[in-house]
């Protein structure tokens, strides 16, 4: 048994973190010791639900008619709309409702709200599109501009000519138009063209809010099958999962059954199949086994002897992919392949930079390690570096890149993070981008534009935080390895794996098949960073020790007690309050509290809106990113190029888009869009990978269960520089440094078939 740990009490850290006393009366220490602090947070709170409450009012529903469109913006989305209710009184509507025109009637569901200025109003959350029926609705339509050349008197014409009919006549009969004075060959068709176009929009809208459809997913569907929509919905809607962002397979069910598809349905069978391998590549797997994809089905209600003819026919469209007992979504099974072929290759050729090692002087004061390093990776094609913290690996990159300079060799440097590739661009002092950019992902087609027809230029190509790269990266990036091109992965292996399918790194290394050398020695220099002993005794199994009283190291670690969960949200107030007075940190941008999970009572999602409340007075909803607010980008885009994990801070907010600066550069969403974007005061540990901050506070408490493992713990604490904070129970920690078992893994379940397929290839 080790020694129990250290508090942080009678130190200079009583004040500024706020630990007192053993573990048996942390929980009432820490209202005491927070109590003013705790009375003014609750204070402020209760000012803030009361204004809110004044303000929230219940949400309605009904059907308006359209009078007049007073402002639209300028991308056509947001406008300002006066209608009028079916009982005839006059309302005012705001928000994403699209080319809407006068005369038009709307199914909307929002919320009323006062604007200081404006008064009373409607803020429109959702709507559905109807055409007029009656005859003055008819005449406001057509003449409102919704169709170039018609006015209101020809309008008229129109409506008194073929009354309710009108737009049945101009849509299945347009040649009739021309007994209307004033409506030529032309007119007609365009009337025609138009009016088809809005009547098919109104009713596919209507048939898609009646499946259940929300108005971001009805937006997305339309423009991406126009007026096939409808019918590519009856075919089979489980086709949808995956294709079109906001319909995954409980979406897909829902309107399966409203289309009247029973369970039974061999259509059914299949969209779960693809369900489940989607939902095991969003858990880190490339493939499930036979036996585990049978069971998850059976637990949808999927009757097993359904199951095989359902994979059968997926096999047959190159959906998926059977070899033996493993099952694939086909282009996982794509990339696994041809990335292992790629590395296979890249190992087997032992000539490897036009910068030999012999002929290059290393940089002086490298260790034995980091030399023998430095000349494997500039001695062959494929080299793999790791280490963890404070083993030198900066310093053999930095060696490296030198050595490849000194003879006029092209290195590129990247990351797969926006953050870790500036980081790896400071350590370095030279340029460094992310993988995407480096393949220059090209938005519009979808695809990267350097691939194995247009290799990137370049002697070697280096990735530092290697760790992170999951299969379909990595076998981009090896598809633009040119044939005279060296890859150097650095990283470290014992840090969580990917959150994408595939765990390349680790597959390498289980292989054997690439030269690898492993830093092990802690410089002087690290050593006196508490941070960097903690993390070396998690990877040892065993918890951190807190840092000494009076110790001030380059990197020191605390240990704040809570055991009292109901207490434990108003101390992490306290303890980043006292960070703040402590050291100076500003809490948005230096400061990061890392949990295991994103649910539940210690999750990052009700942290952050208890931390919201606390660090942003001006949040007018809870949860809700308000300017000022800290945000995390939740997928990537490459359009907007921002990626998944990326960290912002909303500058602007109103009703209809939200502006977030990303390391100052500004990107734009609509209201629509918000969902990709979560606030981020708090984060889970896997997000924050490739990350490092001034701070860390890591919350671990006994409730966080199975996610605590001995990775969790060692990717937490070396995310911080200069500060560590533990938050919780002690014992906690001591399961995470103990439990070596990655979050979820299963021994009977693999994450990919990458090292065997990478062994096979050296045979």
């Amino acid at each position: 048994m080790h020694a129990r740990p250290r508090l942080v009490d009678r130190t200079s850290m009583v004040t500024a973190i706020g630990a007192h006393g053993s573990h048996a009366s942390s929980g009432a220490t820490a209202s005491r010791s927070s109590g003013a602090l705790a009375a003014t947070s609750v204070g402020s709170q209760r000012v803030t639900e009361t204004h809110r409450s004044q303000s929230a009012q219940p949400p309605v529903a009904m059907e308006v008619e359209v009078i007049h469109v007073a402002w639209t913006s300028p991308d056509g989305r947001f406008c300002v709309v006066d209608a009028v209710d079916e009982g005839g009184l006059r309302v005012r509507l705001v928000g994403s409702l699209g080319s809407v025109h006068a005369g038009e009637r709307l199914q909307i569901e929002g919320r009323r709200e006062r604007h200081p200025v404006h008064g009373e109003r409607i803020r429109v959350e959702s709507f559905v599109p109807r055409l007029p029926a009656a005859a003055d609705g008819l005449i406001r339509w057509l003449g409102s501009g919704a169709v170039e050349g018609v006015g209101k008197a020809l309008a008229t014409r129109l409506v008194e000519q073929f009354g309710e009919r009108t737009i049945e006549i101009i849509c299945e009969q347009p040649h009739r138009l021309r007994e209307v004075r004033g409506v030529g060959t032309r007119r007609a068709q365009r009337l025609q063209r138009v009016v088809s176009e809005r009547r098919a929009e109104a009713e596919v809208g209507s048939f898609l809010a009646a499946v259940g459809l929300g108005p971001a997913a009805r937006r997305r569907l339309q423009a991406r099958f126009g007026a096939d929509t409808v019918r590519r919905l009856r075919d089979d809607p489980y086709l949808l999962v995956g294709e079109i962002e906001g319909i995954g397979f409980r979406t897909a069910d829902r309107i399966a059954r409203s289309l009247g598809i029973p369970p039974s349905d061999p259509r059914r069978a299949r969209g779960v199949v693809l369900h489940l391998l989607a939902a095991a590549a969003e858990q880190g797997r490339t493939l499930l086994r036979l036996p585990r994809l049978s069971a998850l089905a059976a637990s949808l209600h999927v009757d097993p002897r359904g199951l095989p003819a359902a994979l059968e026919e997926l096999a047959r469209r190159d959906a998926i992919r059977i070899e033996e007992q493993d099952v694939y979504a086909h282009a996982l099974w794509v990339d696994e392949t041809r990335l292992a072929r790629a590395l296979g290759a890249l190992a087997a050729e032992r000539d490897g930079t036009c910068v030999r090692a012999a002929d290059v002087p290393l940089r002086p004061g490298l260790s034995a390690d980091q030399q023998r390093a430095v000349r494997l990776a500039l001695d062959g094609r494929l080299f793999v570096l790791t280490g963890g913290p404070g083993t030198g690996k900066t310093t053999t990159v930095r060696s490296f890149v030198e050595a490849c300079e000194s003879r006029g060799a092209r290195v590129l440097l990247c990351a797969p993070t926006g953050r870790a590739a500036r980081r790896l661009s400071e350590t370095t002092g030279r340029a460094a981008a992310t993988v995407h950019r480096l393949l220059e992902w090209m938005p519009a087609q979808g695809r990267f534009a350097r691939d194995e027809h247009r290799p990137l230029d370049a002697d070697v190509v280096l990735v530092d935080e290697a760790s992170m790269l999951d299969v379909p990266l990595a076998r981009r990036l090896l598809d633009a390895v040119g044939p005279r091109c060296s890859l150097v992965l650095v990283g470290d292996a014992d840090q969580l794996p990917p959150v994408g399918p595939g765990r390349v790194l680790e597959g390498l290394l289980r292989s054997g098949i690439a030269p690898h050398v492993r830093l092990h020695e802690v410089f002087r220099q690290a050593e006196s960073s508490a941070i960097v002993r903690g993390a070396h005794r998690v990877l040892a199994g065993r918890a951190p020790i807190p840092s000494a009283p009076g110790e001030h190291g380059q990197g020191d670690v605390h240990f704040v007690p809570c055991d009292d969960a109901d207490a434990l949200p108003q101390r992490l107030v306290s303890v980043l309050e006292r960070m703040e007075r402590r050291y100076g940190f500003n809490l948005r941008r230096d400061v990061q509290v890392l949990v295991p999970m994103r649910r539940g009572p210690m999750g990052s999602e009700r942290l952050n809106v208890v931390l919201q409340r606390a660090l942003n007075p001006h949040a007018s909803r809870p949860g809700e990113p308000c300017p000022g607010d800290k945000v995390m980008q939740l997928r990537n885009d490459y359009e907007r190029e921002v990626f998944n994990g990326d960290l912002g801070e909303v500058v602007a907010a109103d009703a209809h888009r939200i502006v977030v600066s990303f390391d100052g550069r500004a990107v734009a969403y609509e209201h629509d869009e918000r969902d990709a974007l979560a606030l981020a005061y708090a984060a889970t540990v896997h997000k924050a990978q490739g990350s490092e901050f001034p701070a860390v506070l890591v919350v671990m408490t006994q409730a966080h269960g199975v996610l605590l493992s001995r990775a969790m713990l060692y990717t937490a604490l070396t995310r911080a520089r200069r500060l560590a904070v533990l938050l919780g129970q002690w014992r906690a920690f001591e399961i995470a440094a103990a439990r070596t078992t990655p979050p979820g893994q299963r021994a009977d379940e693999p994450y990919d078939r990458l090292c065997e397929r990478l062994r096979a290839e050296r045979r």
